[in-house]
């Protein structure tokens, strides 16, 4: 088989097809552009490249363009440079669609070759083979992710949540307890440091509970899955606000009441308060959302307060209301906030959380790693 070696010649062999078709001999060329006949040797026998200036005087001397002679030089040079190695084009595939290097930073896989990079990735991403890793190109087929629309990044955050969650040994799921177990955590939404008690909460009642940092670029609040039969609540706490935690998790634990995502895992984005929003396409996100807004702040009574104080909402009034709520200010405010459309109201009661819940959670990134193998 050719390669392009075999059929594209150094320039000086076509400089001197060029001088023949004019019946040119080599002290000609070398008058018309006013060098040494010598200094022209090593271009025609194939021993110096032509730079930029020569090739512009070339371009004067056969009345071509500058570039023939430019571009016959890079063709020449670019088919003697060797073949890259092939691991380039694997890692950039995978690169395209998957931060990998920063799932290599997180621990989630090991740094190597690109082989065995994509050997990690089908493992990590429960398939047997690397056409059937999502979102990757020339993939066999479309997969369910796909379908659903999932980013790629989701995606893979989604996979860490799975395989920590298979690691963590909890009792057998009780209902009862859970739903018991949000009275208590009712209590706890006073002080931003008591939600620390909340993953032994819902690890007492057979809820898998798992924190993991979400990746660049990935717009991912919360998921609900089951495993074996039991159920799987991960959190990312990309918003670290007291407001956001306690929505999402009271989201995520009426996912897992009403037995959602059993048959598919229910993953959240820019999840908001509102049972109305935009991130509330479907019956089960709305009911998740209305009882997370209900639990956050009861609506009729959050109803009564806004419409006896409406149009002025004086911060001290609300301080007043959320402690008659026996809520932290700063929940009340996150859901004033969605009511008015208004983000920057009283932004300063917006507590943050994450330093006290991943103290008492199992917890991946923002430096912490948990060891398990794919």
């Amino acid at each position: 088989m050719a390669t392009n070696a075999d059929w594209i010649m150094h320039p000086g062999v076509y400089i001197k097809e060029e001088m023949e078709a004019r019946g040119w001999l080599q002290r000609d060329l070398a008058f018309i552009l006013g060098c040494k006949e010598q200094a022209l040797n090593p271009i025609l026998s194939g021993k110096r490249g032509i730079s930029p200036v020569t090739a512009k005087a070339l371009a004067d001397a056969f009345d071509v363009p500058a570039e023939f002679f430019l571009n016959l030089q890079k063709a020449h040079e670019l088919s003697l440079a060797q073949e890259p190695n092939p691991g380039v084009a694997l890692r950039a595939r995978m690169q395209n669609q998957y931060p990998v290097r920063e799932m290599i930073k997180r621990g989630w896989i090991e740094g190597a070759d690109a082989l065995l990079l994509e050997s990690q990735l089908v493992r990590f991403f429960e398939v047997t083979r690397s056409d059937e890793i999502p979102y990757m190109p020339h993939a066999a087929k479309k997969s369910r992710y796909e379908e659903r629309d999932i980013p790629a990044p989701q995606l893979a955050w989604l996979f860490r949540v799975r395989q920590i969650s298979k690691a963590v040994s909890v009792p057998k799921y009780s209902e009862k307890s859970l739903r018991e177990a949000l009275v208590h955590m009712k209590d706890l939404m006073l002080a931003p440091e008591d939600v620390r008690h909340v993953p032994g909460i819902l690890m007492g009642c057979g809820v898998r509970y798992v924190i993991v940092e979400k990746l660049p670029n990935a717009a991912i609040d919360g998921v609900c899955f089951w495993l074996d039969g039991e159920p799987v609540i991960g959190m990312s706490t990309r918003r670290d606000s007291i407001d956001n935690f306690w929505f999402v998790l009271r989201h995520e634990v009426e996912h897992v009441l009403r037995r959602h995502g059993q048959d598919a895992e229910i993953i959240d984005m820019d999840l908001g308060g509102s049972e109305t929003s935009d991130s509330a396409p479907d019956e089960e996100e709305q009911v998740a959302n209305a009882a997370a807004t209900d639990f956050c702040a009861p609506r009729e009574k959050l109803d009564s307060f806004m419409q006896r104080k409406h149009p002025f909402y004086y911060e001290k009034d609300v301080i007043a209301f959320a402690r008659i709520l026996g809520r932290h200010p700063g929940i009340v405010v996150g859901q004033m906030q969605r009511r008015m459309n208004n983000y920057a109201y009283l932004t300063r009661h917006l507590a943050k959380i994450r330093q006290f819940v991943i103290s008492g959670a199992i917890v991946d990134g923002w430096g912490q790693v948990v060891p398990v193998s794919i």
